[in-house]
């Protein structure tokens, strides 16, 4: 069997709903984020994608997505791996304010390149390349041996940390990354060849 690696960003948090920059600040899951992850969770069942074991950050509303998901799939007591790398990414000077507010106080185009650019940090904080550096040492370290191992692998993190992995395993151009979003609480899933490429047909699909 060719190895399956599953990603998911976490479901709402508490200042995803109020459209606050959250990076390392550690609101809780709404409702409706313990909901997406819930549903995360069941999509897996029916797509017959069951995890061995899975990878999270040290945040909560990632914790919290992963254990959802993971009693919905009833995958409850496989092994669960933490670490800072998979974190959210550093919004720096950004942390707690609303987004509006900011769009307003610096435009449109600063706070996008801040946002959805790879080399731009904002102030004080984490650019996505700055993710990717550390980021992609867990990847090898731990995650690759697991995808070897036992097969089917379920990683929850933060939608930074996400499109800093699907970056690399799409090869995806640093100037082309600022397209890519990945919604709450919605499972990404690929099939890799013994390479940890993505399989080029059936690689990466969203699963709703």
């Amino acid at each position: 069997m060719s190895p399956a690696l599953v990603l998911m960003r976490h479901g709402q948090s508490e200042w995803n709903a109020r459209n606050l920059f959250t990076g390392r600040a550690d609101p809780d899951l709404t409702v409706s984020g313990e909901r997406q992850a819930a549903a995360a969770g069941r999509l897996l069942v029916t797509h017959g994608l069951l995890p061995a074991v899975a990878h999270t950050s040290l945040q909560l509303r990632a914790i919290r997505s992963t254990e959802l998901a993971l009693t919905a799939c009833g995958r409850g007591s496989i092994p669960v791996r933490r670490s800072w790398r998979l974190n959210g990414r550093d919004y720096g000077a950004l942390q707690g304010r609303g987004k509006d507010e900011v769009v307003r106080e610096h435009g449109e185009e600063q706070v996008r390149l801040w946002r959805r650019s790879y080399a731009v940090a904002p102030p004080h904080g984490e650019s996505l390349r700055d993710v990717t550096a550390r980021l992609m040492p867990y990847w090898y370290d731990s995650i690759v041996p697991d995808l070897r191992t036992r097969g089917c692998v379920l990683v929850v993190s933060h939608g930074n940390t996400l499109r800093a992995l699907v970056k690399h395993l799409d090869v995806i151009g640093d100037d082309e990354i600022a397209d890519v979003e990945l919604p709450n609480g919605v499972p990404l899933y690929y099939q890799l060849d013994q390479r940890m490429r993505p399989i080029a047909r059936g690689g990466r699909r969203l699963i709703g």
